[in-house]
Order: C-alpha cells, then sequence, then structure tokens
C-alpha cells in the first residue's frame, strides 16, 4: 500500500490524521484494508425478556408434529380428569328423566344420526343426516363412494406430508373397510349394518369424541376449548346408548320397540321385523359393540394420561 496516498479513497495525503477528501482516518483506514472490518458483539437480552419455551416431548413429532403445551403439569390434570368427570355427569343425568330427555335430544340424536350416515356412506350409499331421521338412498350410488374414497386419499396424503405414521394408518385401514362394506357385502346386509349404525358407529363416533381430547395441542381443539365441548357431546352419546342396551338385556320388555305417528319404525323394530335378527342377537350385538368400545376408551384414555405425564417429566428436566 502506498503511504502517501490515502489507505481509503487514494487521494494524495496531506498533513494530519483524517484525509480531507474522504474524512477517513488513516490509521483506522490502514488497518480495515489490512485486516478487515472488525465483527460486531450483540449483547445477550436480558433473562427476563428471554420467552418461555414451550415443552415438547422427544419422539413424538409424529404423532404431535407442531403441538405445544404452555403448562404441561395443569395439561397432565385436565387429561386425566376430563373424560371421567364427563361420564360421570352423564350418568347423573341419565339418572333422571329431565336429564336423560335433555341428553338424548342435545347430544345422542345428532351423534345417533351421524352414526347412521357414517355408516351408509361407507357402505357405499348417500346418507343425509336430519333431526331424528337420517336419509338414505335406497341403492348404492357412485358419489357416495367416491367422495369418501377423496377424502380418504387426502387424509393419506396429508399424513405422507406430514411424515405422520398415525394418519397413514388410520387412512389406510378406513379405506380398506370402505373397500370391505362397499364391495364385499350385499346391499340387504349393508342395509342392515346402516340400521345398527345408529348406535353402533354411534359408539365409535362418541369415542372419537372424547379421545379428540388428547390431540390437536396446536390446533383450534386445544387453542379454542372445543376439546371441551367433544368430550362433553361423547359422553353425554356414549352413556345414553350404553344405558339403552344394558337396561334392555337386563329386562327385554326395555328394547326399543317404538312406532312413530308417522308410522316409521324404530331401528330395533326394523331389524328384526325386516331383517330377520332375533330379540337376543339385537341386545347382544349392542352390548358387544358397548363392551368393544368401553375397551378402546379406556386404551385410548391411558395413552393419552401416559403422554401428558411424560410432558410434565420432560418440563422437570428441562427446569434442572
Amino acid at each position: 500500500m502506498d503511504a502517501a496516498t490515502c489507505p481509503w479513497c487514494e487521494a494524495p495525503r496531506q498533513e494530519g490524521p483524517d484525509c480531507p477528501r474522504c474524512g477517513a482516518n488513516y490509521a483506522k483506514a490502514e488497518a480495515i484494508k489490512e485486516h478487515g472490518r472488525a465483527e460486531v458483539a450483540v449483547a445477550a437480552p436480558p433473562a427476563d425478556d428471554i420467552p418461555e419455551a414451550r415443552i415438547f416431548i422427544a419422539g413424538e413429532a409424529e404423532a404431535d408434529a407442531g403441538e405445544a403445551i404452555d403448562d404441561p403439569r395443569t395439561e397432565f390434570w385436565f387429561c386425566a380428569a376430563a373424560i371421567p368427570a364427563m361420564l360421570l355427569i352423564a350418568i347423573v343425568f341419565q339418572s333422571m328423566e329431565w336429564g336423560r330427555f335433555v341428553q338424548r335430544l342435545v347430544f345422542t340424536m345428532p351423534v345417533h344420526e351421524l352414526g347412521h350416515a357414517v355408516t351408509a356412506w361407507l357402505c357405499g350409499f348417500g346418507a343425509m343426516p336430519t333431526v331424528w331421521v337420517t336419509l338414505t338412498s335406497d341403492e348404492r350410488g357412485l358419489i357416495a363412494p367416491l367422495a369418501v374414497l377423496a377424502a380418504l386419499a387426502w387424509m393419506i396424503y396429508r399424513g405422507w406430508q406430514l411424515e405422520s405414521r398415525a394418519l397413514l394408518a388410520a387412512g389406510g385401514m378406513v379405506l380398506l373397510l370402505q373397500a370391505v362394506m362397499t364391495l364385499g357385502i350385499s346391499e340387504d346386509t349393508a342395509t342392515a349394518l346402516i340400521i345398527f349404525g345408529g348406535d353402533g358407529m354411534g359408539l365409535v363416533l362418541a369415542i372419537l369424541l372424547m379421545g379428540s381430547f388428547f390431540f390437536g395441542k396446536g390446533t383450534q381443539l386445544y387453542k379454542g376449548s372445543l376439546r371441551w365441548g367433544f368430550v362433553a357431546i361423547g359422553a353425554g352419546a356414549f352413556v345414553d346408548i350404553n344405558a339403552t342396551w344394558w337396561l334392555a338385556r337386563r329386562d327385554p320388555s326395555e328394547i326399543p320397540f317404538t312406532t312413530r305417528a308417522n308410522g316409521m319404525e324404530s331401528d330395533a323394530l326394523r331389524l328384526v321385523n325386516n331383517h330377520g335378527w332375533s330379540e337376543a342377537a339385537l341386545v347382544n350385538r349392542h352390548i358387544l359393540a358397548c363392551l368393544a368400545c368401553m375397551a378402546v376408551l379406556a386404551l385410548v384414555y391411558a395413552w393419552g394420561v401416559r403422554k401428558a405425564w411424560l410432558r410434565t417429566q420432560t418440563q422437570a428436566q428441562a427446569v434442572r
């Protein structure tokens, strides 16, 4: 570097420490030219300004991708108490005549009718759930099975995108179930299943509603508290449907054989009169569905509570 010129603008060097042309300090400009600019150190923010870390469980990224819990200990107690508490409240309502009526009207009826509709869709029939009745097509069509197939394909695709084996497995199993129910059984058998699905599939939907409490921590289920409403609906429907068939098992006169004023027969009466089910088979098949769903609910509950407990342990280790 020529000492007779400014190291910055290369103008002729003048007396004094600074270049009159560019204003650069000769000594500093020489140091920068030779060594480069020094890195600026950024001060760390005060400890109080550091945002609170959210707790993630190692190994649960697939099941709960992006899910975060602000207070794992409180969430653990919610997970442990929510379903038992809602079931207990539903049992209390079921023990009172007015409570049973309200529970059946508000919770059981929509779940029951949706149970008919979901079963119909899986069997390839078009269906529209309404108040106290589900409108079902007389024969299989193309729209319903294609719509279900599209929904399941989207579910599997999302599972692949998120690398979620749970979504992939669920989508694959329901797809297999749809194939069997649409292609593997006769229309008469499918019609009987659709009738049975009011309470049978209704129990499954009730479990899904209650089980949703343990999922979707990064969605409105958790943030918007929708899960509390879903647990209440699921518990009310689950208790009411179980009460109907356990009472019928003890006393056959309690089997819901009824005919409405418009001449429409109840599901139980249609299964016996139109599809040849005996009273014993009718009750036993519903009881079997109740027991199976109780077992699944117990497993889902145990899994969800254990998962919530693991979050508290992860938090405790992070604090140490």
